[in-house]
């Protein structure tokens, strides 16, 4: 007892009791009643754009969301049993996954985050072990599963599985159409899909498409989003004879009820339908501020209520469009051109995989935004990577038509948040300071490529 208090006292703890002490204490009163406005607790936002910030949750913000989720979102019954991956630091695994299934008495089964990281196709054989009817994931959750249950589709029942929640990042309708195709076998309806979009400035939730209906994917002319910021609709034979024009977003749904959603110009006037533009919000759901930090608070949150979600979007048919971050946008010769573009578009050579490309400005010596590529390589060979980095050169000029320096790094080089996400703002800053190096062709022996990978 006496080594424990000497060493509690050091690290500044007012009491210190034993098991005896706490049950020889008189027992208190009744437990007092939350209120409303009274904070939770504090969930720090991912930092995929910038530093972490802690998001102020109240006790009403998380009695609005979870109702939302479990009678707008997901509409929640007694036959349900969910299952998830998610760690309990990141709002969608904490609130989706632990206090709405306990304010609704959902069953929940539960896989340690890195025992999924280990082995993503177990997510799927507990899921049809366990006849689970609901799961979330970023997109790039079903990417690793799907490719790691190879030729096993057959031997899963995913039947059960109505709500395959897509949330966390941005929606690819490509992985999510590969995982459908390959877990066919196993009894997967490509209708369970629900893209969802949230934020932990939003508690979690902020809308929900349609259940029973999958995804939506809406195809727009890439050249005249970048110069009109409008999302002009493109006709089936330009996406099969002109693929490189065309760009593919999913919608992710209307706002739950008791929230709004506008999108708005950079002068603050609300757009119409496919006008692109800052993605806003207003609801019970949004957080009271930022811990300590009144001058980050009143940066998002206007006088009118409304929170500017740093997300950039347009709407369809009332649903939300996601594009990207605003603070990811690079601004190249007068023209904006989204990161994600040039990523995915590397990402589908053969050599990479997704996660393994970032894409960002840096500011020449005239002040003018030039296109950076971070390549993760691992081939070892000095020719190979050379073919590589003018493969993603071509590949970026292909989709969108700009001159880029390519930079082939080690792998692992590149940061992600703690929920996953790349951190283009994290990877632009180690960068430029040298944190992550580019692989010299004629100094970078095959061992330290084998001792990186």
């Amino acid at each position: 007892d006496s080594l424990i208090r000497e060493a509690a006292g050091d690290a500044g703890a007012g009491v210190v009791l034993t098991h005896d002490e706490l049950h020889a204490l008189p027992a208190s009163g009744d437990v007092a009643p939350f209120k409303r406005d009274e904070v939770a607790y504090i969930q720090y936002s991912s930092g995929s754009t910038s530093a972490p910030k802690g998001v102020l949750i109240t006790q009403k913000a998380i009695i609005a969301n979870a109702h939302g989720i479990m009678n707008h979102g997901l509409d929640i019954s007694e036959n349900d049993r969910a299952f998830s991956w998610l760690p309990f630091y990141h709002d969608m695994g904490l609130v989706g996954f632990c206090l709405t299934p306990m304010l609704c008495q959902m069953t929940v089964d539960y896989l340690a985050t890195p025992a999924f990281a280990r082995r993503p196709a177990l997510w799927l054989k507990l899921m049809s072990d366990n006849q689970s009817t609901i799961a979330y994931a970023p997109s790039f959750g079903y990417d690793l599963a799907a490719r790691r249950v190879n030729g096993g589709a057959s031997e899963l029942d995913l039947s059960h599985w109505r709500a395959a929640g897509i949330g966390g990042d941005m929606v690819r309708a490509d992985m999510l159409s590969e995982f459908a195709e390959r877990m066919k076998a196993a009894g997967f309806d490509e209708k369970a899909f629900v893209p969802s979009y949230g934020m932990a400035e939003s508690t979690l939730a902020i809308s929900f498409d349609t259940l029973g209906k999958g995804i939506v994917v809406d195809n727009v002319d890439r050249a005249k989003m970048k110069l009109s910021q409008k999302a002009v609709p493109v006709s089936g034979r330009e996406i099969l004879l002109k693929p490189e024009r065309v760009r593919s977003f999913v919608a992710c749904g209307k706002p739950m009820p008791g929230h709004q959603l506008e999108v708005r110009g950079n002068d603050g006037k609300v757009l119409g339908e496919r006008e692109v533009g800052h993605v806003m919000i207003k609801g019970p759901s949004l957080m009271a501020g930022y811990y300590h930090n009144e001058e980050a608070t009143r940066a998002v949150i206007g006088e009118d209520g409304f929170l500017d979600t740093g997300d950039m979007g347009y709407l369809l048919d009332g649903q939300i469009v996601l594009t990207g971050r605003a603070k990811d946008l690079i601004l190249h010769n007068g023209r904006n051109i989204w990161p994600q573009d040039i990523e995915w578009s590397a990402e589908q050579l053969d050599e990479l995989r997704s996660g393994d490309v970032a894409a960002f400005g840096v500011e020449d010596e005239n002040g003018e935004e030039q296109v950076t590529v971070l390549v993760q390589c691992r081939l070892r060979d000095s020719e190979k990577r050379e073919a590589l980095r003018r493969d993603v050169a071509r590949v970026v000029h292909q989709s969108a038509g700009v001159e880029c320096n390519v930079v082939l790094v080690p792998p692992r080089s590149l940061p992600f948040t703690s929920s996953g996400k790349l951190s283009r703002a994290g990877a632009k800053k180690d960068y430029l300071a040298g944190i992550i190096c580019e692989i010299a062709s004629d100094s970078q022996t095959p061992q330290m490529m084998a001792a990186a990978s």
